[in-house]
């Protein structure tokens, strides 16, 4: 039976009094906290009477009106049931102590977790020779302030409601005029989606265009967040080995295997930096026709080109090609930005239009707006032409400081588009232990075999990333990373 006598003042409210300094808690939430958390722990039983909200607020020198505030809460939220002889702790199931809980069996996971796992320790943002990250310091920040308090200026109070979910018709004219323009993609802005960057797009396309269980190649070694989207769709991932020409496909592994998604950077291949030939464009193209098959072009890095002309997307090449365009703009503005687009073939876009308005809420509306404005401004042009100008000189810096400091024997790739260079390494210089060491000298090159998911002796190497890290930096930099590869040498 439930005690009919009400319960004493918990102690533990006694030996620690409710805090009264300016920066305190209210003492309403004080009390609350403490009772809940007495509840919680077994201190107070289940169907006790609590005291009176008079012998309570007394005993611990505060307002009745704040112990009856208390009360009402916890009743509100189930802790505390009033009748009329009081207010009674209810019958609670509480969560096992610690000790106990440790012994309890894991909740099972769907298997497809076990699959999306880091394979590179974090490393920090600002950590020099981190490949993927821009020049942040060189970012013209004063004149994105004017776009952002010009877009909040004319768009008012309108555009805090969400908005299109396609994304802002402002942001996607201009960018299908981009694209067309330097790139030779083929869209009009109904083709275009607005997305969280490059690795919503790619979510985007495994859920809406596969299911569980299909086959999707992808690059090996090739882009982790890639990887990580087909996964959380439970596709089959077939790796792909790739060469100076870029992704390597036979006519047996379209007999064998063939998928219902591809995914490559044929512009410039991470982390490789091969470009994919016109020749293996046409005929990923045709044969993607033939098979019903998809293909995830991410034009990763194209906008910094450093040798040569643009190349154009494989999108462009032919009319009505089987290809969906996807981008961000993570590199040429800023990661946080957290903007990128979809650009869908013709055949999808009124069966995908339903089903992407279901998924998607139209948010960040102010930065489309600005963004539409700085494109539109030439201020983007003009934004990419010094950061080519910067990267091409922290380029050919850094291929420097490797020649004069580097004492293992290596060979460079890639270097002519995009903010990385990549090395191979001799076997003999395992690339996860010198990433791993490296972090620990402030540097942080990633591990060429942590892109494969079929590592072979000839992934081994780093990536040197080369855009957020000041050129006279290199020399002393290099020399460093030449010790520690020549101390983590194994024979």
């Amino acid at each position: 039976m439930p005690s009919e006598t009400p319960t004493l003042v918990p102690q533990a409210l006694l030996d620690a009094p409710l805090a009264r300094d300016r920066g305190a808690a209210p003492m309403q939430r004080q009390l609350h906290d403490r009772l809940k958390d007495a509840i919680l722990a077994g201190r107070l039983a289940p169907g006790c009477l609590l005291p009176g909200s008079r012998a309570l607020a007394e005993a611990l020198s505060i307002s009745r009106n704040t112990v009856t505030a208390a009360y009402n809460l916890l009743a509100v939220e189930g802790y505390v049931q009033p009748d009329r002889k009081g207010t009674r702790v209810a019958t609670l199931i509480r969560p096992p102590s610690r000790a106990r809980r440790a012994a309890q069996p894991a909740v099972p996971l769907p298997a497809r977790l076990a699959r999306i796992q880091s394979t590179v320790p974090p490393a920090e943002a600002g950590l020099a020779l981190r490949p993927g990250v821009p020049a942040l310091s060189h970012f013209p920040l004063a004149d994105w302030r004017r776009a952002i308090d010009r877009a909040i200026h004319r768009a008012g109070s309108s555009a805090l409601g969400y908005g299109d979910p396609l994304g802002e018709p402002a942001l996607r004219t201009s960018i299908a005029n981009y694209l067309s323009l330097a790139r030779g993609v083929r869209c009009d802005p109904a083709l275009v989606v607005i997305t969280e960057g490059a690795q919503e797009a790619l979510l985007l396309c495994v859920r809406l265009l596969t299911n569980p269980g299909d086959i999707a190649w992808i690059e090996d070694p090739g882009y982790r967040g890639a990887k990580a989207a087909m996964h959380s769709g439970d596709l089959r991932i077939v790796p792909k080995q790739v060469d100076a020409d870029g992704l390597m496909v036979t006519e047996k592994d379209w007999r064998s295997q063939p998928p219902s998604l591809i995914y490559t950077t044929p512009s410039h291949q991470y982390p490789a930096g091969a470009v994919l030939s016109v020749a293996r464009r046409l005929e990923l193209i045709a044969n993607a026709r033939r098979h019903r098959t998809w293909i995830i072009e991410d034009d990763y890095d194209s906008e910094y080109r450093h040798v040569g002309a643009p190349i154009g997307a494989m999108q462009g090449l032919v009319d009505q090609a089987p290809v969906l365009y996807v981008g961000t703009f993570s590199k040429t503005m800023f990661p946080s930005l957290r903007l990128g687009f979809l650009v869908l073939p013709e055949a999808l876009i009124a069966q995908m239009r339903e089903p992407l308005t279901e998924i998607l809420r139209g948010g960040h509306r102010y930065e489309q707006l600005a963004l539409a404005e700085f494109i539109d401004s030439g201020e983007f042009s003009r934004h990419l032409s010094r950061m080519r100008r910067l990267y091409r000189d922290r380029q050919h810096s850094l291929r420097e400081a490797l020649t004069q400091h580097m004492r293992v024997p290596h060979v460079i790739e890639g270097g002519n588009c995009g903010l990385h260079l990549t090395m191979r390494l001799p076997a003999q210089y395992p690339d996860r232990a010198i990433a791993d060491a490296a972090q620990r000298h402030g540097l942080a090159p990633a591990a060429l075999s942590s892109f494969a998911l079929q590592p072979r002796s000839q992934h081994n190497g780093l990536v040197l990333g080369y855009g957020n890290t000041s050129a006279e930096l290199f020399s002393p930099m290099i020399r460093r990373l030449s010790q520690i590869t020549l101390g983590a040498k194994v024979s």
